[in-house]
């Protein structure tokens, strides 16, 4: 952690125990991992692919896999570009 958003001392203990909780977290997923991540590339690279749609096990043992398609979802809203039957 470089800086802390709050100063009183609630907040500091929040974000130290997040902080203790993400580095656990990042420790396991390098603990599960058979690509040879070092840590800091493993928290660069999720930090990178954070709001990609993959499957976390798969992408943490081949990450350079060609990524899943995401299901394409359609609305059906009358009134919203669609033609309205009368």
């Amino acid at each position: 952690m470089k800086t802390f958003i709050g100063t009183s001392e609630n907040a500091l203990r929040i974000q130290i125990w997040t902080a203790l909780i993400v580095l656990l977290l990042l420790k396991y997923l390098h603990h599960l991992s058979r690509f040879g991540w070092s840590m800091s590339n493993l928290a660069t690279m999720l930090r990178m692919n954070l709001f990609t749609y993959r499957d976390l096990m798969a992408w943490l043992h081949d990450p350079h896999g060609q990524p899943p398609v995401p299901p394409v979802i359609q609305l059906r809203l009358p009134g919203f570009g669609q033609a309205v039957a009368r």
